[in-house]
């Protein structure tokens, strides 16, 4: 996509951007349209593609420095906490309301005897910096300050965050976990061994179903629990774009009002195959009682979405941002100490930033 989109001849007129990784490339690159031209356009955009419908959170990802919407996003994924309910009841814990409660929590539910476990989640490089940057935006701080030119890594929060991180997975998640990804860790909560899994919405539809899934009667969904500080959800977003150079600008219109209208957004809940960020779709009683999904579920949505943050640095490297700190995340599982590994990878991500910054 990218190198289509250099040479200035792309061979494609809507084009679906991954945000977390590419809405800083994009931009740069001013590869895009402007959207705002097509959406304030009557003759081309009818009313029922009721731009305010479209959540505040949501539309922030897909709109540069400038104002300017490069993306419309048709999904706002969102973390929360999967928890077993039964786990809970049964050794009479309450559900944590924040993070140190969380802790708490997980040490006591956790019966390794018994194969039980009170967390789960990332411990795999890379894909960890997520479920890491849960617990950081509960300190009310980022990964990177608001201009974009200073890394805030290594500060207390930081490690705090990154204390955590290593408690919970090393205290009170399944053996291996340093190896774990997402697939990983969604197959532990689903048979039944975990008490709580902080991850993606996303993969939430395997979980209520009873050929795959053992705990259909006792999954619980809810907000991550607020930090010290301030409560977010860590979110994630994709959405449509058109190429600058499409010369069927009109017709790839048309066709990303329908890819994100409201009936294609509400036929993307009842499959689970995303969560769009208009706010009436999630609302729709209708929608509620032809899910499979309980309205816990919905209302959980609703709630991240409310508080949802960027899960990640909004930067041009954002992959190599992954690797370098979620090196440092995974070593700390082995035993290394956390506020070293951090300081050191700050360091090592310096040059690359600047390099960025530079152009």
């Amino acid at each position: 996509m990218a190198l289509e989109l250099w040479t200035g001849r792309p061979t494609f007129d809507v084009v679906s951007v991954a945000l977390h990784v590419q809405k800083r490339l994009v931009a740069r690159g001013r590869w895009m349209e402007d959207l705002r031209t097509w959406i304030n356009n009557p003759n081309v955009t009818g009313p029922e593609l009721d731009f305010a419908d479209f959540a505040a959170p949501g539309l922030r990802w897909g709109t540069a420095a400038d104002g300017s919407i490069h993306t419309l996003v048709n999904n706002h994924d969102v973390w929360l906490m999967f928890w077993n309910k039964a786990i809970f009841a049964e050794k009479g814990v309450p559900f944590p309301k924040t993070m140190d409660e969380m802790l708490e929590a997980a040490r006591k539910l956790t019966d390794k005897s018994k194969g039980i476990y009170g967390m789960v989640g990332r411990g795999l490089k890379n894909a960890n910096l997520p479920l890491y940057t849960s617990f950081l935006m509960g300190m009310d701080q980022y990964t990177i300050s608001k201009d974009g030119k200073t890394l805030l890594m290594d500060t207390d929060a930081a490690v705090w965050a990154g204390e955590l991180y290593k408690k919970l997975l090393i205290e009170t998640a399944p053996r291996g976990t340093v190896g774990f990804n997402w697939m990983e860790s969604q197959t532990s909560f689903s048979q039944g061994k975990v008490a709580m899994w902080i991850d993606d919405i996303g993969f939430s539809a395997p979980l209520i179903d009873p050929t795959k899934s053992r705990v259909v009667k006792d999954i619980g969904f809810a907000p991550v629990p607020a930090g010290p500080k301030v409560q977010h959800s860590a979110t994630f977003a994709s959405g449509f774009s058109i190429p600058a150079a499409s010369k069927n600008k009109q017709a790839a219109w048309l066709y990303i009002q329908w890819a994100t209208s409201k009936e294609i957004n509400k036929e993307q809940i009842r499959l689970g195959a995303g969560t769009p960020p208009r706010a009436s779709v999630w609302q729709d009683e209708a929608v509620q009682k032809a899910s499979p999904f309980p309205k816990e579920w919905f209302e959980t949505s609703l709630a991240c979405q409310k508080i949802g943050r960027p899960g990640l640095p909004e930067i041009v490297s954002v992959t190599e941002f992954r690797d370098v700190y979620g090196i440092a995340l995974t070593n700390t599982l082995g035993g290394a100490d956390v506020k070293t590994e951090l300081v050191r990878a700050n360091e090592a991500f310096k040059p690359i930033l600047a390099k960025e910054l530079a152009g």
